[in-house]
Parts: C-alpha cells; sequence; structure tokens
C-alpha cells in the first residue's frame, strides 16, 4: 500500500528583538567601602533573566569570591575601563571623575549617596555625560520602605553586637568578658540610641546574649512598639539628659543609630563613661555622635590592633567589617529591583514608571536633582518631576 506524507504547518519561535542590557561591576578601591553589590549566585539568576554581566578582574576578593566563582555563574570577567562601559554600573562608593568620564553616555550609576564625599568635579562629570545615577539607600518600594538601607541598617545593627562582643571577650586588648547569660554574673550593659532597625537589630542579637539592653529615643510610638515586642529585656527612655547620663555612665557597650534631628554627646559627657567601653556609631555621617573620640573603621578591627585598653574610640563602617554578609543581603534586593527594571521595559523608562526610583535620583538628564547633593557641591538642584513631565 502506497502511503502519501503531506507536509504540516509547523510552529515558528518569534520574538521581539531587544537589546541585552549590560551591567557592569568594577572594584570598589575606597578603603572606606568594602561591600560588593552580587554574589555570584544572584548573578547567575540575572544571566538567566536575560542580563548581560560584566565583573572586573578581582572584583569580589573582598567578600572572598573568584573571578571562577562569577564566570561559572555567567559573568564575563574584563577590565576596569570594559566594566564601567556598561548600560547599569554598580558602584557603592563614588566614582572618580576620571572612571565617570568613561561611563557610556546616559547609562545608569547604581550607587550609595554618601553626600559627604560627592565633590563637585564628580558630580560635573556625571552632568556632562548625562548619567542617571541613582542613591540605592534612597529607593522607595511601593509601601514607602526603603528596602537597601533597611536590610544594611539591619546588617549594621546585628554586626555591631558581634564585634562588640568580641572585642569585650578579647583578654589581650579588651576586658576578657561576655555580653552575658551566666548565672550569678552581672551582664553587661548595652545603651542604644535610636529605635530604627539597626537599634532593634542591635537589640535583639544583645538581648539575646544576655546582656541587658537600654534604648533611647524622642520617638514614644517607636519606643513602645520595642518594649511591647522585647518585653522586661529591653528598658526604654525618653532622651532625658540626666537618665541617659546615668546609663552612660556604666555602659559597657554605646551604639548611636539615626535619630532625627541628630543627637550629639559633648566632650564631658564622653568623659564620664567608662574607660575602654565599645562605642558604635551607624549613623551615614560617621563619628556625628560622638564627634571628640577618635573614629576608627571597623573593618580593620580584624587586621589591626584593637583599642588599648582604658580607652575610647568610636567605630564607624560597621557593616564593612561583614562585607560577605551585606553582599548577599544586597543581592536579594538587587534581584527585586532588575525584575522591575525588565518590567519598565528599558532603563530610560525607569524613572518615569517607577516613583520609589524617582526620590533616589541625585543626577537626572544633565541636572542635580538631590537637595542634598546640590548644597554639597553649593549649587541649586531641579525637581525631577518638572523634568520627566516635559520629557
Amino acid at each position: 500500500m502506497n502511503t502519501k506524507y503531506t507536509p504540516a504547518e509547523q510552529p515558528s519561535a518569534t520574538a521581539t528583538s531587544r537589546r541585552c542590557i549590560t551591567i557592569g561591576l568594577p572594584k570598589c578601591n575606597s578603603s572606606a567601602e568594602r561591600r560588593f553589590p552580587l554574589t555570584p549566585e544572584a548573578v547567575e539568576m540575572l544571566v538567566e533573566r536575560g542580563y548581560t554581566i560584566k565583573v572586573q578582574h578581582d572584583a569580589a576578593v573582598g567578600i572572598h569570591y573568584s573571578d571562577n566563582n562569577y564566570s561559572r555563574c555567567g559573568a564575563q570577567i574584563v577590565d576596569r575601563d570594559e566594566a564601567l562601559r556598561c548600560d547599569i554600573v554598580i558602584h557603592l562608593a563614588p566614582l572618580s571623575p576620571a572612571e565617570i568620564r568613561k561611563m557610556r553616555r546616559g547609562a545608569l550609576l547604581l550607587t550609595l549617596l554618601h553626600a559627604d564625599r560627592q565633590t563637585g568635579e564628580s558630580v560635573g562629570a556625571l552632568l556632562e555625560r548625562g548619567i542617571m545615577a541613582i542613591a540605592i539607600d534612597l529607593i522607595k518600594d511601593e509601601h514607602d520602605n526603603t528596602p537597601f538601607a533597611d536590610i544594611l541598617s539591619e546588617v549594621d545593627g546585628r554586626a555591631s553586637i558581634a564585634l562588640a562582643s568580641s572585642l569585650l571577650a578579647n583578654a589581650s586588648h579588651g576586658k576578657g568578658i561576655l555580653l552575658g547569660g551566666v548565672a550569678g554574673i552581672t551582664p553587661c550593659e548595652i545603651v542604644i540610641l535610636g529605635s530604627d532597625i539597626a537599634a532593634l537589630a542591635a537589640a535583639r542579637s544583645a538581648a539575646g546574649a544576655g546582656a541587658l539592653v537600654r534604648m533611647f529615643d524622642n520617638n514614644v510610638y517607636r519606643l513602645r512598639a520595642a518594649s511591647h515586642d522585647f518585653g522586661a529585656n529591653l528598658v526604654t527612655s525618653v532622651l532625658h539628659q540626666r537618665v541617659l547620663l546615668n546609663a552612660l555612665r556604666c555602659a559597657d557597650v554605646v551604639i548611636a543609630t539615626d535619630i532625627p534631628p541628630l543627637h550629639q554627646i559633648n566632650a564631658d559627657t564622653v568623659s564620664e563613661m567608662k574607660q575602654g567601653v565599645i562605642v558604635f556609631d551607624l549613623n551615614y555621617d560617621n563619628g556625628a555622635t560622638f564627634p571628640s573620640l577618635p573614629a576608627i573603621d571597623a573593618a580593620t578591627i580584624s587586621s589591626a590592633a584593637h583599642q588599648p585598653p582604658h580607652t575610647r574610640v568610636c567605630y564607624n563602617n560597621v557593616g564593612n567589617a561583614v562585607p560577605r554578609t551585606a553582599a548577599m543581603a544586597l543581592s536579594n534586593t538587587f534581584l527585586t529591583l532588575f525584575d522591575r527594571i525588565v518590567e519598565c521595559d528599558g532603563i530610560n523608562n525607569t524613572l518615569k514608571l517607577l516613583p520609589g526610583l524617582q526620590c533616589a535620583a541625585y543626577t537626572f538628564m544633565g541636572k542635580v536633582v538631590n537637595r542634598r547633593i546640590a548644597k554639597t557641591i553649593g549649587t541649586r538642584h531641579v525637581d525631577i518631576t518638572l523634568i520627566l513631565s516635559f520629557s
């Protein structure tokens, strides 16, 4: 029997051509910023979503990941110039003017605000190249939360207690004591200034170690919420000067977090604190709470000698002491952000469609759109909504 085969129509895959977005990860050469934005696992997930990731050679050695870790996950290992020429560049510290001029015109720069470290020349280079600079710590989500700032604050709070415990337990340079939790022994006293996410994270770690925690803030509602969560393990008070002074005199560890307006501890008050007290300032303006104390980068604790006994210093940049944990936390948040960028169908539409990014921009279309950055470099800012309404 003769069988005739009739060709059938076959489905053909179609797709809308769209240029692949490139993300550059240059190495951060700043001694004040040791954190890295993406882990290899996060890079792999972004590659699967269609992004091209270019990582500078040895960019992640600070978080103990090699180039092979990233290349196995689909990243391209490139030199610094090529990483800077991507559509999106992630660099947590401010870039130098020369590096900014190597960036692609109209590119997107994701960084931390670091208003006190911005220079007129650097901001001028951003304007000249038409760079859309976004301070990730100012980005808001649909619920008006600041996911990047919040997760970094939580890391800072947890890290401060871990470092304090290590410093106090050091028999050579510390007191050789535990935070608490031993029957019959009075626990250490922790004073926390503020009641934000960093403060709550620090309080939770300290209370879990058995320390006595005192929290001060002028926001009674946040103090009430903290008391409800912690119960008898937390003593709260408004910033009454006499009560605070008595607490600081007895404190073994003092942690300052964000309190608007800034609450400074003067030199006379510091002189009444214990010798060898461990002090951390988790504010963005490092050392602002304790201006009379010498500031030490917390990331140098493991490589340099601890503070000498019977002295007082202030540790800052606490998140830099645990950069790998910070990288994991940042990666989770960046994945969500890049999903939203894809939904906006490209970088150019991102600011128009995502109001939470508008408030985080500080340069856009050749204009300074952040009031604090404009004040730092001595110029006027332009309302970004006006620019967007005419673009």
